[in-house]
């Protein structure tokens, strides 16, 4: 299962998440979203867990913990919508 973690801390990376994650269980991947140019987290990321009962279990133990002053949300991700060419000149 996939999720999508957000008002992560900007200090945490992706190792930070994953070890919050793999207490409740395998994680498959965790990856902090940043900034293309600076670098710096963008204070969400994803998570994927392959048995889904042990996502689950991460969800309801981690959604509004408090890390680093910051209460995650954690919920399943959806799946990225196809990007429409609207912006034809």
């Amino acid at each position: 299962m996939n999720m999508y973690v957000s008002n992560l801390s900007f200090h945490t990376n992706d190792e930070a998440l994953k070890e919050l994650f793999s207490a409740y269980g395998t994680v498959s991947s965790a990856k902090v979203i940043t900034d293309r140019e600076s670098g710096q987290s963008r204070g969400f990321g994803f998570v994927e867990m392959g048995i889904e009962a042990e996502a689950a279990a991460a969800m309801k133990g981690l959604h509004s913990k408090e890390i680093e002053g910051r209460a995650m949300s954690v919920s399943v991700a959806k799946e990225k919508a196809p990007r429409s060419d609207n912006n034809k000149w």
